[in-house]
């Protein structure tokens, strides 16, 4: 008999949570879905610190629903059903501000790449290559930082899961945090989530200048830097004041995402940063349901856009539900297995073996 949805609710009953009640009587269950033997579905807790306790309830989760007739594989992930109380600022630690001189560009102590992802238009997951291909990197043995560059949009802590303004026992050097094996920095942990970050060039130069120079990032093979969409002020910013690598351009297939991308790659160009290659994000959608392919947003794009341009097409991720549950529940979809986690590691890899990252 084919499992139901009323199958896992009955499994997950099982479970008492602390202070009574199970994850369907609290209405902590979501997204549930079942593909022949394998089970999906969503634990929502009532804030990310509460989510961040609660990794034994997943995993317990998980086994007893595995245990349950004609299931092979379960897959529970953890999200939060909205932010953390943020933490009071440290008064002798500034946010932004006018950037101070340089002697020139400058790269962090102690990191030997410095790997930025941009694209031309918002909206092209842009953020989800960046955290998914900082975890795929770490599983390729490589020591990982991710700098969240998108100041007016900070997307990496929730993606990333953590919540916890980043201390500074000095009022001066700024101690990142750590997530899935990863050195995490965002301006969104260092500002109040709910408030708007209103802004001229200038106070953006100075906090990029800050979490360049005043985070102790520690010792790194490369650090990945997710840059905001268009060719503003961070762009220019970033590749005048620091020593990059190179730059991955991220864009979906159809036009009206490639015209924004010649004019990212052009930027580049223009300030003299090399373009390690393309990403083909949205590439495209594989139904669950009878294993059809479909192309969302046309196909082929980016391959001849990159093909044209005379740089590498470096992958082509598809769209799927596991990768935005992943997003919204903290742990990127390169964390686990399937086709999506297999292309970050394939693109990984690629970058590795090419000496970039």
């Amino acid at each position: 008999m084919a499992l139901a949805k009323t199958d896992i609710e009955t499994a997950l009953k099982q479970i008492e949570l602390p202070g009574g009640g199970t994850l369907v009587s609290r209405d902590m269950l979501r997204a549930v879905q079942i593909d022949g033997g394998e089970v999906r579905f969503v634990i929502e807790a009532a804030s990310p610190e509460e989510a961040r306790h609660m990794e034994p309830l997943r995993a317990a989760a998980e086994r007893c629903v595995a245990a349950l007739p004609g299931v092979d594989k379960v897959t529970a992930a953890l999200t939060a059903h909205g932010p953390a109380a943020p933490a009071k600022p440290a008064p002798s630690l500034k946010v932004g501000g006018h950037p101070q001189p340089q002697a020139g560009p400058m790269k962090p102590s102690g990191v030997d790449r410095i790997l930025v992802v941009g694209s031309g238009k918002g909206g092209v997951g842009k953020s989800t290559v960046s955290a998914n291909l900082a975890v795929a990197l770490v599983k390729q043995g490589r020591r990982v930082g991710l700098l969240d560059a998108d100041i007016y949009g900070p997307s990496q802590p929730r993606m990333m899961g953590v919540s916890k303004r980043p201390a500074s026992p000095d009022g001066k050097t700024i101690e990142p945090l750590t997530a899935h094996g990863v050195t995490v920095m965002s301006i969104g942990l260092m500002l109040d989530p709910d408030k708007a970050v209103v802004w001229r060039g200038p106070m953006l130069m100075g906090a990029l200048q800050q979490m360049l120079g005043q985070v102790n990032w520690g010792e790194l093979d490369v650090l990945i830097v997710d840059l905001p969409p268009g060719t503003g002020d961070v762009q220019l910013t970033l590749c005048q004041r620091a020593v990059l690598t190179g730059a991955i351009i991220v864009s979906t297939p159809q036009d009206v995402a490639l015209i924004d991308a010649r004019k990212a790659i052009d930027m580049f160009n223009t300030l003299k940063t090399p373009i390690l290659g393309m990403v083909e994000n949205m590439s495209m959608f594989h139904c669950p349901e009878c294993g059809h392919e479909t192309h969302i947003f046309g196909h082929g794009g980016v391959a001849k856009e990159a093909a044209d341009m005379g740089v590498p097409l470096l992958a082509q991720l598809p769209i799927d539900l596991d990768t935005r549950l992943g997003g919204d529940g903290g742990a990127p979809v390169a964390l686990g297995d399937g086709p999506v986690a297999d292309a970050y590691a394939k693109l990984a890899s690629g970058l590795v073996k090419g000496g970039m990252a």
